[in-house]
């Protein structure tokens, strides 16, 4: 999870974790309480509005409609009801990946515009695609973690030019590459007790293999209209590996 903006796994078996590490936790105090009633939940405005903006992602949005496909094709088929969650959390994030419940957490405190809500639940869903795909090691091997990070800072929209000039960053030649990095380094350092060059060093090791793994997008979804392409032509390739 990247501070003020971080949208990645906090996701971890409390049990038999070590104390010094909670995995990100401390961010999601509402994975903690007991869930509360439609009627009590139906009363604050802010969950409201997160469920609406969630449906609508999920059935407008390029980006979380392949991923949901691909998902759905790998085994995991995504339900709203049962693996999305919108909760209370911590003022720095935005939403997270709990692996221990393959469920995602959507902070409705922090996400006010359907913009962000696209992003998130994107960003999620890669490491949702990553958890259904791979035996990810979420908990005890760093560099796993960063490389779902990575694919997910590049394959959401994260690093677009619009959010970096947003951002006041500016950049020609390698800038997505940058940014990449550069919030993979940030996401891991708000859910891991590690240091700065511990994550540095992870990112950098598996950085090429995993900022080129491109799946299930084929290409890197510089904007709505890649992404629709991109969702094009993933139905295409179905439909070609059905008549096979």
């Amino acid at each position: 999870m990247e501070e003020r903006e971080a949208d990645s796994p906090p996701a971890a078996e409390k049990k038999g974790a070590e104390e010094e590490d909670d995995f990100g936790y401390r961010l999601f105090p509402d994975r903690n309480k007991k869930p509360q009633s439609f009627l009590v939940r139906s009363l604050f405005t802010f969950h409201n509005k997160c469920q609406l903006m969630l449906r609508l992602t999920l059935e407008t949005n390029p980006y979380a409609r392949l991923l949901l496909e691909a998902l759905k094709q790998s085994g995991c088929t995504v339900f709203n009801d049962r693996h999305f969650s919108c909760e209370n959390c911590d003022g720095c994030v935005s939403g997270g990946f709990d692996a221990a419940t393959s469920q995602i957490v959507l902070c409705q405190n922090n996400i006010r515009q359907q913009s962000h809500m696209n992003r998130v639940v994107t960003h999620e869903l890669v490491h949702a695609f990553d958890h259904c795909r791979a035996h990810v090691d979420w908990f005890k091997n760093v560099k796993h973690l960063a490389c779902s990070e990575i694919r997910a800072a590049n394959l959401s929209g994260d690093c677009t030019l619009m959010n970096e000039i947003a951002r006041f960053k500016f950049g020609l030649k390698g800038h997505h590459q940058t940014c990449v990095r550069d919030r993979a380094i940030r996401s891991i350092l708000a859910v891991r007790k590690v240091s700065k060059e511990t994550a540095e060093k992870a990112v950098d090791e598996v950085f090429d293999a995993c900022f080129n793994d491109l799946e299930p997008f084929g290409r890197i979804p510089h904007s709505k209209a890649d992404a629709k392409r991109a969702y094009r032509d993933f139905q295409n390739r179905d439909r070609y590996n059905a008549n096979l």
